[in-house]
């Protein structure tokens, strides 16, 4: 399963399903020390980090401003 890392507070971590839109909270503890809000975490048996989806996703956005704009 994938999930974004919709919002970082104190402590807890909300994440979002990529998939379902449903969010849960985990403890900040739990998950890899350098993500940030906007992260892509695959679960395995531990969370891990998706670089290539992470930059995936914010290229589709920037370019979905891009035509906002314009």
């Amino acid at each position: 399963m994938k999930y974004a890392v919709d919002q970082i507070i104190e402590n807890i971590v909300i994440l979002e399903n990529i998939e379902t839109l449903e969010k849960k909270e985990i403890e900040l503890l739990k998950l890899p020390k350098d993500i940030h809000e906007g992260s892509i975490l695959i679960k395995e048996k531990n969370y891990k980090i998706d670089k290539k989806e992470e930059a995936l996703r914010r290229s589709k956005l920037q370019e979905k401003l891009k035509k906002l704009k314009n």
